[in-house]
């Protein structure tokens, strides 16, 4: 492993500027309040935001940054007021660390619109310091943004719930795609995408995986069990999809076209946007005339991410994951960009600083 730079009571790997390239840190966490969960960390997810912030893509970075927001791992002091967990108990901590706890959004357990939220990593919490994330041997986190993970659900597979999970659950729900024998289209097939896939199997829809790619076929159909899949270039295909889906979730990123995807919708549509692309182009009559919603999201808030967790565990609903060591880090972000990664890298952190 390279030499550590810094001192602190916390062995982390950090981008020192907008290179990306992550290296061996050390910081201190904070000591445990009185409503804090302190959790040793075992597993991180790799999320395309672990990129975006390291290379400074949104030009707000803070150096040194420590990323990853898909936390999984065990208890090991809980603060004096703290009643939900115990030492020894599987947790996991995801996109935001932090909000303030009493506004509209946060009163209904919709944290993560909370204009005061905090995220995980490179965010600003309450006491000025900048937060740092699971690509770290632990984390302090006050107990309403920790998340109990059923005994039995490997740890390794529950990391990628915190952010790749919930992105897609949320938005879900909220349009109500858990309907039996209803149409579910979902584009791109990613980290976000495969776990529609999974979602929209195990709530019993029928399930079409819209792809750029004719390569992604295969696993499509044959390793996530999607229903049919078409490729989003080719006319032919698309017109066999036309005004036949009930909903879309849309994960592609960089920019796309809509009005191609929202004429596939019947009537009264729903189209989920996961993404952020630099703008948004649709013909008004691709809604209007259809009744059809294009609809945004962001993760979700702690009562969605709860029941998430325990759904998957329910249901025996598990990503596909690559493990790697964090030494691997900076080639499995460049691997991430290319898009070469089937479907989520996870980092075995509790292995890689030893």
């Amino acid at each position: 492993m390279a030499a550590e730079c810094g001192s602190g009571n916390c062995d982390a790997w950090a981008a020192r500027d907008p290179s990306g390239i992550l290296s061996p840190y050390k910081f201190n966490r904070r000591v445990v309040q009185s409503d804090d969960v302190s959790l040793r960390i075992t597993h991180c997810g790799v999320c395309y935001a672990d990129v975006a912030w390291t290379r400074n893509i949104l030009n707000n970075s803070m150096y040194p940054l420590v990323p990853g927001h898909e936390i999984a791992g065990v208890v090991t002091e809980v603060g004096a007021d703290v009643k939900s967990f115990k030492v020894g108990d599987h947790v996991g901590v995801g996109t935001y660390v932090n909000s303030c706890r009493d506004c509209e959004n946060c009163n209904s357990s919709l944290e993560n619109y909370c204009s005061q939220h905090v995220f995980t990593f490179n965010g600003v919490d309450t006491d000025g310091t900048v937060t740092k994330g699971g690509y770290s041997t632990h984390i302090v986190v006050h107990e309403r943004y920790c998340f109990k993970i059923p005994d039995g659900y490997p740890l390794e597979k529950a990391a990628p719930l915190l952010c790749a999970g919930i992105t897609v659950y949320s938005p879900m729900m909220r349009h109500n795609m858990n309907q039996p024998g209803k149409s579910l289209g979902v584009i791109g097939l990613g980290g976000l995408g495969h776990m529609a896939v999974k979602f929209g199997k195990a709530f019993g829809l029928k399930v079409t995986v819209i792809s750029t790619s004719e390569s992604k076929r295969k696993e499509a159909i044959d390793l996530l069990g999607a229903d049919n899949f078409v490729v989003s270039w080719n006319e032919n295909q698309m017109e066999t999809l036309k005004s036949s889906l009930h909903f879309i979730i849309d994960t592609a990123s960089g920019d796309h076209p809509f009005d191609p995807y929202l004429t596939l919708l019947k009537v009264g549509g729903v189209m989920a946007l996961l993404s952020f692309p630099s703008e948004i182009k649709v013909h008004p009559a691709n809604l209007n005339l259809g009744g059809r919603s294009l609809s945004g999201s962001v993760t979700g808030g702690t009562k969605d991410i709860q029941e998430m967790i325990n759904f998957c565990a329910a249901n025996k609903i598990y990503p596909d994951i690559e493990m790697i060591k964090i030494d691997y880090i900076n080639e499995a972000l460049q691997r991430l960009v290319d898009r070469d990664v089937r479907f989520r890298f996870v980092i075995d952190i509790e292995n890689s600083f030893k």
